[in-house]
């Protein structure tokens, strides 16, 4: 296979967004868009990738540089157009040779399926799409012989063009030699002083190369814009993941009021109620059931295990099999052992449950300090009373009772009972008194 490398445009002002935040960094599916353009990039064995960044958001480049390295980063300075983001990729594909693919790092659905057919052919390859509504977008015409014969911008089109509903979507693979080759010839002689990248395809063939056209959907091309482009992409996202999961046998009752991230595991047999948010980071296996109203993100949950409703699991959050968190029980950085169980109002934060142990309401893991955390330990078959609050670090150990209401700062021991509780008084009449004072100085003030 000849080499690849991929070139992701990523410098755009994005102001339509109106967001501090960068467009390419606004998450869809929980993960930025330029992450996406880069796994599509990985997924197409990339030997290089460059992301071409703006000086306007160095968020943007201590992103790149994050996850790819310094080398990764490429950047346009002024912005003269798609073309001229190109060219400011030549230094960091110096020495490549083989076929580069033009991206960009605000079209979060397209996938290394939707670009891979532009791979492989002499000259220049152009990724285009069948339009619903072509509205402003340039007209792909291509000729009887299947060859691209011209990239034409709306505004230039005629009549005839118009009505072609092959439109551009920005995305092209091209021999990297003759990438450069052809953009050291693209003037900048249009109305806005810029070098437009589409303008290679008829530098190319006036050269003499071939040019041609491959397809994807039009769902898969989208460009995210604005903010209602974005939650559009949102939608188009959701709906694949959803139907993805259905058909591997995952029971969704109103899938469409449950969202996931990219990286959602879910095995069929898996049981999801609705108004479940998945973000990243979870894994659940078969025989699981997720009900309504709970939020995971940076969990595994095992076979048989039960959550929610209204659950919330945090990150390091592991359930084993048959376990229980029930209704705003929340966990964070817990491993649960198979059995155990949390029914209702509790905190777990950073510790580990033993199998079959019991965590009644209101118990809390009181992990930390107001500097550092500090991890609970429950041993297996442990017994914690409703509204007990045990202070980290502390270990219950397996088989040993917490009495409720109990404030726990020391461990105990296997098999123990502790109880961390003031002795209860009784006071007779005291009740009866208090209540004929008050009823009085409330009948004076009648």
């Amino acid at each position: 296979m000849t080499s690849r490398a991929a070139v992701i445009l990523a410098a755009g002002q994005g102001t339509r967004m109106k967001s501090p935040l960068p467009k390419v960094l606004h998450p869809v599916g929980g993960r930025a868009m330029l992450d996406h353009a880069i796994d599509a990039a990985e997924a197409l064995d990339c030997a290089r990738i460059v992301v071409v960044v703006g000086t306007h958001s160095p968020e943007v480049r201590a992103h790149v540089e994050k996850r790819l390295g310094a080398a990764a980063v490429a950047v346009q300075d002024p912005p003269l157009g798609t073309g001229h983001a190109v060219l400011a990729a030549r230094e960091a594909l110096a020495g490549f040779s083989g076929q580069v693919v033009i991206t960009y790092g605000d079209v979060p659905l397209l996938k290394a399926d939707h670009i891979a057919p532009a791979f492989g052919a002499d000259g220049v390859t152009v990724l285009g799409f069948e339009a619903a509504d072509p509205a402003a977008y340039g007209r792909l015409i291509v000729g009887g012989d299947g060859a691209l014969e011209a990239i034409v911008e709306a505004k230039e089109a005629t009549p005839a063009q118009l009505a072609v509903t092959a439109c551009n979507s920005g995305v092209m693979a091209v021999d990297a030699t003759l990438l450069f080759q052809l953009l050291d010839q693209v003037g900048n002689d249009n109305a806005k002083g810029e070098y437009y990248l589409t303008d290679i395809v008829a530098l190319a063939r006036r050269g003499g190369h071939a040019t041609r056209a491959v397809f994807a959907d039009e769902a898969a091309v989208m460009g995210v814009n604005s903010q209602a482009e974005l939650a559009e992409a949102e939608r188009l996202f959701q709906q694949v993941r959803r139907e993805a999961f259905l058909a591997a046998g995952v029971t969704m009752p109103a899938p469409h009021t449950v969202h996931f991230a990219w990286d959602t595991a879910v095995e069929g047999g898996v049981l999801i109620e609705p108004n479940v948010v998945f973000g990243p980071g979870v894994s659940i296996a078969s025989g699981a059931r997720i009900r309504a109203f709970s939020h995971l993100e940076g969990a595994t949950v095992a076979s048989g295990a039960e959550v929610g409703p209204y659950a919330r699991l945090r990150p390091g959050a592991s359930l084993g099999e048959n376990t229980k968190v029930g209704n705003f029980v929340e966990v964070k950085n817990v491993t649960m052992g198979a059995g155990a169980k949390a029914n209702h109002l509790a905190y777990l934060g950073d510790g580990e449950v033993g199998a079959k142990a019991n965590i009644g309401a209101g118990v809390i893991f009181c992990n930390y300090d107001g500097f550092f955390k500090h991890r609970t330990t429950v041993g297996e078959g442990a017994f914690v009373g409703s509204n007990s609050a045990l202070v980290a670090p502390v270990t219950i150990g397996a088989g040993a009772m917490v009495g409720s209401g109990s404030v726990v700062t020391a461990d105990v021991a296997p098999g123990d009972l502790a109880l961390g509780r003031a002795p209860q008084t009784h006071k007779p009449g005291w009740a009866a008194r208090f209540m004929e004072t008050m009823r009085a100085k409330k009948a004076k003030k009648a």
